[in-house]
């Protein structure tokens, strides 16, 4: 079952269409986090003004330094320490679609955690966009239930994982502060 999943989200990404799939925090839609046309279709999708910034999933450090050249050994250590998913906002990213980079050259980009997610993206060789499962300024789903009929009509794919859990816990969101510390802006 995982096989034929990740197999048919790996053509759906290439394809650069818009999956629904489960990850480390909440269900979300996503695409191939370097095609512009993809990540326009998810902000048609969540009627989303493209001035609103997207996370971003890697599949680890080593893909992390791609598109984040310059990361400070201190930030390397805690993520290798965190258990907990923890999404950091970067600044001046490479490689990325210009539509995920906020108008301050940055992005928030999180190593994901979750199995069928980290597999998806080690197979696929690129990182991929991970926004909550919902119109937005709706509330954010908890489960698969929860989803809006909209937004399952309007993906192209949706992962036949994990349907059954609820999950409700968001990402910890920390920011690169001048002096190169993390503030935290959600825990």
């Amino acid at each position: 079952m995982v096989e034929s999943e990740l197999k048919n989200s790996l053509k759906i990404l290439e394809e650069k269409k818009v999956l629904l799939y489960p990850t480390d925090t909440v269900w979300g839609i996503g695409c191939d986090a370097t095609s512009e046309m993809a990540v326009s279709n998810i902000f048609d999708i969540k009627e989303r003004l493209e001035s609103k910034s997207l996370i971003i999933l890697v599949d680890g450090i080593k893909m992390l330094q791609k598109y984040i050249p310059s990361i400070s050994e201190s930030i390397l250590n805690f993520l290798s320490a965190t258990s907990k998913p923890t999404t950091i906002i970067y600044n001046n990213p490479t490689g990325l679609a210009q539509n995920v980079v906020a108008k301050d050259n940055t992005v928030a980009i999180r190593i994901v955690q979750n199995e069928f997610c980290n597999q998806l993206i080690t197979v696929f060789g690129k990182p991929i966009v991970s926004t909550s499962a919902n119109k937005s300024g709706n509330p954010t789903p908890k489960s698969f239930k929860e989803i809006e009929k909209s937004i399952l009509d309007s993906v192209d794919y949706i992962v036949n994982l994990q349907r059954e859990e609820v999950n409700d816990k968001s990402s910890t969101i920390l920011k690169i502060g001048d002096n190169g510390e993390l503030i935290v802006l959600r825990k």
